[in-house]
């Protein structure tokens, strides 16, 4: 008998690579003004394209977008495409809301940027209150500035020296969060570019879902505040096991440890995010990316305890630079959307929509895998699903990382695209957003269907 071909979870490594090559010819033909256009335009940036992550988008030249409405994306070649990436959420609720275009449009002519206060801006603050409780707010521009000001608060108000991140977590650019355990012992993650000191000298990092670790990690009593998405998102999703945030919410409670939950992609369990829908009770509270509609704004809250400690901190320092706020903060422009998408998109209707159509895309994309019984799984929280070419569900980072599959899953992104459909490059990470049709999902499972066939044989 022939000896089995080599197989890389469930998949033939032989076929993988042959329909890795046949989807990368395919997308050649199909879009030759991108491949034009793309090799114009790479003068003046590094490695061609003017943000280097879209370089991990796994396709053999850029895909050059002309238009983006809804749930759907045009490309240069004219060719419609249905969009689960939606802007790795900063769209997720869809390429210009009209609510959102009507805000956009009014306050273009009003000025853009002031650092003054607007009409808007007083409207926001009572909206983000009465929407997630906590009665302080500020606004940044992105989540990583947001939680990079809540982490320096922390240390401020607590006078502690360390924060405490979940291995495997992403909290966009803020150094101290790149801490990973290898062998169960803290590093600085491999991949945070310049990094030339030693973080895990100010962040103690554990493994999500485990309690006792974080237990001894807080007993110290020299961690100002963990930092945490309830759900571990940017990566294979790793769900919360039954009673960890309970545990999590009592030991930093018992400890004087300040907790921050960042919802900036799990705003899609629901309009008060995860958070709301399964009543955790954080200190601080930090959204991004989709809070203004897709125009770059986020927000932080923080406890009445947090507030009075940030005052006390005021009356003891001078005046001056505090390294929390920029420039563009609270601009005019993300105020005027942010509120837009809280008053008219961020809806209990809309989230009603997404949340049926991601159970649908869920149960399809998980018959697929099980027709084949391939060793994989579906993950959903909300309007965010992911699919993980492992066996699941996952329980903490170390078994994320080690789930990512990386050759396989580009050649289901790029088999996804040509079939009309773009997910997120960076994962296997889509979204159902309230301009989502239920024909669009249909023709995500269908699409996932024919390339898991092509693969598995």
């Amino acid at each position: 008998m022939p000896e089995p071909e080599p197989s890389f979870r469930g998949v033939s490594r032989a076929r993988l690579e042959r329909v890795r090559e046949a989807e990368e010819a395919r997308y050649a033909r199909s879009n030759p003004r991108s491949h034009a256009l793309a090799g114009r335009a790479a003068s003046g940036y590094y490695a061609g394209v003017p943000m280097h992550w879209m370089l991990d988008w796994p396709l053999p030249f850029p895909l050059v977008v002309a238009d983006a409405s809804g749930a759907t994306l045009t490309d240069v070649d004219g060719q419609e495409r249905a969009d689960f990436c939606l802007g790795d959420t900063g769209a997720m609720f869809g390429h210009s809301p009209p609510p959102v275009s009507r805000a956009l449009a009014a306050q273009a002519g009003r000025g853009l940027a002031y650092m003054l206060t607007t009409e808007d801006a007083l409207v926001v603050g009572r909206l983000l209150v009465e929407r997630f409780g906590l009665p302080h707010w500020q606004v940044a521009t992105t989540a990583s500035d947001a939680n990079r000001f809540a982490l320096r608060l922390a240390r401020a108000v607590t006078r502690r020296p360390k924060i405490l991140v979940m291995n495997g977590c992403y909290h966009g650019a803020v150094d101290e969060t790149y801490v990973t355990l290898e062998g169960g012992t803290p590093r600085n993650r491999p991949g945070l570019i310049g990094q030339f000191i030693d973080l895990t000298a100010a962040t103690e990092v554990v493994e999500f879902n485990d309690v006792p670790a974080l237990e001894r990690a807080l007993a110290r009593r020299d961690v100002a505040c963990v930092i945490t998405e309830p759900v571990l998102t940017n990566c294979c999703m790793v769900p919360a096991a039954p009673g960890y945030h309970a545990a999590l919410r009592a030991l930093t409670r018992a400890t004087d440890t300040l907790l921050l939950i960042d919802e900036t992609h799990t705003i899609s369990t629901g309009p008060s995010g995860y958070t709301g829908a399964y009543g955790l009770e954080p200190d601080i509270f930090v959204l991004g990316k989709p809070i203004a509609g897709g125009v770059p704004a986020s927000v932080w809250g923080f406890s009445d305890a947090v507030a009075a400690g940030w005052d006390r901190v005021r009356r003891e320092i001078p005046t001056g630079h505090s390294g929390i706020g920029t420039t563009l903060s609270a601009n005019a422009l993300a105020m005027a959307t942010m509120r837009a998408t809280l008053t008219e998109v961020m809806t209990a209707a809309a989230y009603g929509h997404m949340d049926a159509l991601a159970a649908r895309l869920a149960r399809g994309l998980q018959a697929v895998i099980g027709a084949r019984a391939l060793p994989w799984h579906v993950a959903r929280v909300g309007a965010r699903v992911e699919f993980v070419c492992a066996p699941g569900p996952l329980r903490n980072g170390s078994e994320a990382a080690l789930a990512h599959a990386p050759p396989l899953e580009q050649a289901l992104h790029i088999g996804l695209l040509n079939r009309g459909c773009v997910i997120a490059p960076f994962h296997n990470m889509m979204l159902v957003c309230p301009a989502t049709s239920e024909h669009q999902v249909d023709q995500l499972v269908g699409a996932f269907g024919d390339v898991v066939g092509a693969l598995a044989g």
